[in-house]
């Protein structure tokens, strides 16, 4: 296929790229769409739990822009370009009808990834777009250091003026994100920022923690605070235990404010009750105690407390666990509130950045067109999605992130 050429070439079938692709084809260009994996979308597959958190359905731009963590004021060409609602409207239309759940997280009425993924392969495919399944070596430039196509592994060079790079970042490795993208980008001048997980599991220091695995908690609130004690961040929902310390929704979203990540710099403060002061708990506590009056202490906790953190709260609160219930004081009171409202976990690292959702880092935006995506020191390449220095919160602002910039992108390589 050396010779082959196209009015664009996009690299990467995850969502910014399927979405650079299509819109581009729907324009009236050739496009050539370049995807390693087998299959399109593999990333797409697993997020959202395999359900696919498609977008948030927030009520308006600026609150898109308030939820994205890194360099958000470059995506405001982006974001009203292709607003969340335009993302919802582009998946009904497609097929795909959607519901949006707590937090105003979006996902298909199905609970499918595959329907998206579906979606938007159908998309690109109905608009034209040549799909090969092929790895790119190289990016190929002319002496005015303008594109001029792209070298792959199989099937040698293939020309365009525009190349679209949107091989995401170095997280979910197995997805096809190796980084393969910062390397080109790299090698044609662009600076690449520190790469570094997001909305990732954290490691703690509590090996009691560890034991726990598997135990999830729903409706509790962490408080993350510095090394000054200095509360940094505060979120109300689920957390799980691992292996490792500690995941959830809430844990990654946190994460994406621990920076920069050095051991003993962040606690974690855990409150199972918080819709309890510690006045109100106190004074539920005294109620089940009368009921329980007669019971070992350890044996009164199982209507306030999940089954499987009993022990662990019991041991936490430093009680006696064969303390009959009707002789504990109200200094050990106060003790098991402080027990159940303020568990601490020093946080000693981020897991690899093979388990996080997304990758913190990439290509400079100092050294993109906002409005366009294209390089300002490559003429005809652009750049959508991941790969690019920008970063959100848990919720489907990542995602938003992938198809504003591919759309931008599309529209204008």
């Amino acid at each position: 296929m050396d010779n082959a050429k196209a009015d664009v070439i996009v690299i990467g079938g995850g969502a910014a790229g399927l979405m650079a692709a299509g819109t581009a084809a729907t324009r009236g260009k050739s496009v050539i769409l370049i995807e390693k994996n087998r299959i399109l979308g593999k990333k797409l597959l697993i997020t959202g739990k395999g359900r696919c958190n498609i977008t948030n359905a927030c009520d308006d731009v600026e609150t898109l822009l308030e939820n994205v963590t890194v360099n958000r004021t470059f995506l405001y060409s982006a974001f009203y370009g292709f607003t969340n609602a335009d993302t919802i409207k582009f998946f009904n239309d497609l097929g795909v009808e959607t519901k949006v759940e707590r937090g105003n997280r979006v996902f298909p009425i199905s609970d499918k990834s595959q329907d998206v993924v579906n979606a938007l392969s159908n998309f690109v495919k109905k608009s034209g777009v040549n799909i090969i399944h092929d790895t790119v070596t190289q990016i190929l430039t002319d002496e005015n250091n303008c594109v001029c196509g792209v070298k792959t592994e199989k099937r040698g060079n293939i020309y365009s003026t525009s190349v679209v790079l949107a091989t995401g970042g170095a997280s979910y490795r197995g997805t096809g994100s190796t980084g393969d993208g910062y390397a080109w980008a790299e090698d044609l001048g662009h600076k690449i920022t520190t790469i570094f997980p997001s909305l990732v599991p954290v490691e703690v220091d509590e090996k009691w923690a560890y034991d726990l695995m598997g135990l999830a908690l729903k409706n509790v609130q962490i408080t993350v605070v510095n090394e000054k004690n200095k509360k940094v961040y505060q979120d109300f929902g689920e957390i799980m235990f691992a292996h490792f310390g500690l995941t959830g929704p809430v844990i990654l979203s946190a994460s994406a404010h621990m920076r920069p990540m050095e051991a003993g710099k962040y606690k974690i403060l855990l409150d199972l009750k918080p819709a309890l002061d510690e006045k109100k708990l106190d004074a539920r506590l005294l109620r089940d105690f009368q009921k329980f009056s007669n019971r070992d202490f350890v044996n009164s906790l199982g209507e306030l407390i999940p089954q499987g953190l009993i022990d662990t709260i019991v041991a936490l609160s430093g009680i006696e666990p064969r303390k009959k219930v009707h002789s504990i004081t109200k200094e050990e009171r106060k003790k098991l509130i402080t027990a159940i409202k303020n568990i601490e976990f020093n946080v000693t690292d981020f897991c690899p950045i093979e388990q996080a959702i997304i990758t913190s880092g990439g290509i400079s935006v100092k050294e993109i067109d906002s409005s366009t995506m294209e390089s300002k020191i490559v003429k005809g390449l652009y750049f959508a999605g991941e790969i690019i220095d920008v970063d959100a919160y848990t919720g489907g602002f990542n995602l938003q992130i992938a198809f504003s910039t591919g759309k931008l992108a599309g529209m204008h390589c």
